[in-house]
């Protein structure tokens, strides 16, 4: 499971910030964690983070819709704006207690979004995202 570094959570809710970093670290004790309340803070960081060209390894982020500086939607519109070489190490899930289906519609219909989750993390969320990706990087290295 080398092919991702860690996981990056953008939440407004401390509360919720913290209930994930406890289940990533039961699920995966061996990764990285990065939290950050501001979406622009987050952002920043996977800038700079991620910039390395040397670099390959993948961060997974779990981003929240809504948030008032910054709501996801606005975040996704500046991470399109990123180098592709960046972009490509970053997978992009939403992490949301919104039910709304049109939140949903939205998210699925990013380019850069790969999973909308429902709040709370589970252990089995975070398995199956991690999976999903190793399976997809097999398969575009074969």
């Amino acid at each position: 499971m080398n092919y991702f570094k860690e996981f990056i959570i953008i939440d407004d809710d401390a509360i919720n910030n913290k209930l994930c970093r406890k289940v990533i670290e039961k699920t995966y004790p061996e990764k990285g964690i990065a939290d950050f309340l501001d979406p622009q803070e987050g952002f920043d960081y996977l800038v700079s983070t991620y910039s390395k060209t040397d670099d390959t390894t993948i961060g997974i982020l779990l981003l929240d819709i809504s948030m008032p500086v910054m709501n996801a939607w606005e975040f996704l519109d500046l991470f399109e704006r990123l180098d592709p070489d960046i972009k490509k190490k970053i997978k992009i899930h939403i992490l949301s207690s919104s039910v709304n289906k049109e939140d949903m519609a939205r998210a699925q219909s990013n380019k850069n979004v790969e999973y909308y989750l429902i709040k709370p993390l589970t252990r089995e969320s975070i398995r199956l995202i991690v999976h999903v990706l190793g399976k997809r990087l097999e398969m575009s290295n074969a």
